[in-house]
């Protein structure tokens, strides 16, 4: 499934927000099944017009009978995704950096506790999105939906949760983190959970897998990108792979595209 991913235009907007994409309804003679592989990224799913069913590692899509607006939430993404879609429906898809949804939602633990959860923040959230879907032109679509999120923006701070992240992301380990910053590895990972969705060591293999992505192309050799990558060693960096896709290195760049945005694997 090919779509255009958007960064958001507006400069303030672009700290907390990745990116988004739309998927615009259209029939297909049969279901299309494909995965999603972890990120660090939450990610907030809204359709139009769609009946939503979630289970733990799966989303089912198919066409609703009723006019509505129905909004999922991934937050804690250690596993492959299997998306099933019955049907192509209207879809707005918002990546949030990881640290970036705090920045809107009040109470976000509450969208912690499934790792695939129904997402409806605000009282006025499917009204704006349902705006949002019967607007025809695509820029003003845009427009509209990151007015709509700066509305929501609430800024706190979270510079001592984004040190964790950096020393996270350089390779630190997490017993030095919480030496670092002189706090029990049991509150480190106590505030990292309820910010953002996982464990510090979750993150981390995440931060990893994604890294070795994204340098894939500079490697001389699947050798060279497992260390490249911060993995200990090949058989490392083997193991992380196939407990994020289900393959091995070899098998996974052989089968998806690493070059797009959006990192699928269609079956």
């Amino acid at each position: 499934m090919e779509v255009q991913f958007y960064k958001p235009a507006n400069e303030v907007l672009r700290q907390y927000v990745e990116g988004f994409y739309f998927v615009e309804k259209k029939k297909i003679e049969a279901p299309v099944r494909y995965w999603t592989f972890p990120n660090n990224y939450c990610i907030a799913a809204v359709y139009q017009n769609t009946h939503l069913l979630l289970d733990k590692n799966r989303i089912e899509v198919t066409v609703s009978e009723k006019t509505n607006i129905d909004s999922s939430l991934v937050s804690r993404y250690i596993r492959p995704i299997e998306i099933v879609q019955h049907d192509i429906t209207d879809e707005i898809t918002i990546y949030f950096k990881p640290l970036g949804l705090n920045q809107f939602v009040p109470n976000i633990q509450l969208f912690f506790n499934d790792d695939i959860k129904v997402f409806n923040p605000f009282p006025d959230y499917k009204a704006a999105m349902n705006k949002i879907f019967n607007t025809v032109d695509r820029e003003m679509q845009i427009r509209q939906l990151e007015a709509y999120w700066l509305s929501k923006l609430a800024v706190k701070d979270l510079s001592f949760i984004q040190q964790i992240i950096d020393d996270l992301q350089g390779g630190l380990r997490i017993h030095a983190i919480a030496e670092k910053h002189n706090i029990s590895r049991q509150y480190l990972n106590k505030i990292f959970v309820s910010h953002t969705g996982k464990s510090p060591s979750e993150f981390h293999k995440i931060y990893r897998f994604r890294n070795s992505i994204t340098e894939k192309g500079k490697a001389r050799s699947l050798t060279d990108l497992s260390y490249q990558s911060l993995f200990y060693d090949q058989s490392h960096f083997i193991k992380n792979f196939k407990d994020f896709t289900g393959l091995i290195p070899s098998d996974f760049f052989a089968k998806v595209d690493t070059a797009k945005d959006n990192v699928w694997f269609v079956l």
